[in-house]
């Protein structure tokens, strides 16, 4: 009698287990997001004094920003200086277009394709949509939340991104399905402009933007309190092979970001990890050395440094700058250009700074030129820049086209590895 309890007891239990509902298994994967070129504002040249104030105004950082004079000539080179005004904080006031993002990767919201700008230096994920009057949506690609079968209001959630010079974007929040790299998203939190500053509205070809920094700088709230909103990124790292996104940048400034691998076939030897300090909400890190060509010089004072996508100079503290200029024959800080400029046919010795304690990111002096800044090209504006005393190192392409970059969500640490050599 006991033998038949046993067998029936194996037997209903078995029977309980194949009918138990079994877990959905969520095939890990990655894939890769083009970065290309936003050609018009390629094609109209680089303005270096611009890459500046972008980055400054973008952290509203006031350390006594280089004013730029009225419009001129800088004498003996022949160079147009930059129209500005001064807004009376230390920062300079961006002219309409200065804001306009180089390098643009697709989105896909709700079935509708935007050219949006990866930025790991913010969080929020904005688009242009048709909430905003029909004059400042001209030239842009706009989401319409009422063409997507998928869209769900966030009632009483709203949005505010706004920088040191008074530019910005603000409007109502949503979710809606949102496909990266043909990885999709569901309820993703997206945040419909229904107002947008002129500088915005004048850069026809950048639709809004994907942050990529920590959730916790994530802007929506209700009005009185932060309603929490994960990235992106942070929704999708559990579905990735790796918690894991690197950056590819080429030269001129395209490449690929990879979410989910890191790639070995790109960077030199073993990659170097950095813990970041992600209370900040930035990919953010001490870089308390630096060095010109061969010779490493401690900077005990510095500031702390960012990764960031979404910026095109490597932004150092102001003596490191000065430091590296002095080195370069005929170089000068002009006030009329914006920043540090020197003929176009000097030799520029390499670059490197520190990220962590462990490792010296070098950028070879061959990539570190900017732009042109006259009409001879005979002089140019350097991609290695000062922050006046800002507080704030911002390592931006300068930095990616010679390192490659991963940003590891997982253990919030940084990957670097070094590219090889440009042939």
């Amino acid at each position: 009698m006991a033998t038949f309890r046993i067998i029936f007891f194996v037997t209903l239990l078995a029977a309980l287990v194949l009918a138990a509902p079994t877990p959905a298994r969520i095939k890990k994967r990655s894939f890769k997001v083009p970065r290309y070129i936003n050609t018009p504002v390629h094609a109209r040249g680089l303005d270096g004094g611009a890459a500046v104030r972008k980055v400054f105004n973008k952290y509203n950082l006031k350390g006594g920003f280089i004013a730029l004079e009225k419009t001129g000539t800088f004498t003996g080179l022949g160079i147009k200086a930059t129209n500005a005004s001064s807004n009376g904080t230390g920062t300079v006031a961006a002219n309409p277009g200065e804001n306009a993002a180089l390098f643009l990767s697709p989105v896909d919201i709700g079935g509708q394709t935007l050219n949006l700008d990866f930025d790991s230096g913010s969080s929020d994920l904005w688009v242009f949509s048709s909430d905003l009057p029909v004059q400042s949506t001209t030239g842009h690609g706009v989401y319409d939340k009422t063409k997507s079968a998928s869209f769900k209001e966030m009632t009483g959630a709203k949005f505010q991104i706004s920088y040191g010079d008074g530019s910005g974007a603000a409007g109502t929040v949503g979710t809606d399905a949102v496909t990266i790299g043909g990885v999709t998203v569901q309820n993703q939190a997206v945040e419909l402009a229904n107002a947008v500053s002129r500088s915005f509205v004048q850069d026809t070809n950048t639709d809004g933007l994907v942050g990529l920094a920590f959730s916790k700088l994530n802007t929506v709230n209700d009005g009185t309190k932060k309603i929490p909103q994960k990235t992106f990124f942070d929704n999708v790292m559990g579905d990735l092979d790796l918690p894991v996104f690197t950056a590819d940048l080429d030269p001129d400034g395209t490449g690929v970001y990879e979410f989910g691998k890191i790639d070995a076939t790109k960077f030199q030897g073993d990659m170097a990890w950095i813990p970041v300090n992600a209370s900040s909400g930035f990919w953010q890190f001490p870089s308390a050395k630096f060095a010109v060509g061969d010779q490493i010089v401690d900077n005990p004072t510095a500031s702390q440094a960012i990764a960031d996508t979404g910026t095109s100079l490597l932004l150092v503290d102001q003596q490191v700058a000065e430091a590296y200029y002095s080195k370069v024959q005929g170089a000068q800080l002009s006030a009329q250009v914006g920043g540090f400029i020197y003929p176009c046919n000097a030799q520029l010795p390499d670059m490197s700074v520190a990220i962590g304690d462990s490792y010296m990111a070098k950028i070879p002096g061959s990539q570190i030129t900017f732009a042109t800044v006259d009409e001879a090209n005979t002089t140019c504006f350097g991609g290695v820049q000062g922050n006046s005393g800002a507080g704030l190192q911002i390592y931006g392409d300068t930095m990616f086209k010679a390192q490659f970059v991963a940003f590891n969500g997982g253990n919030q640490s940084l990957g670097f590895g070094e590219k090889p050599p440009v042939a």
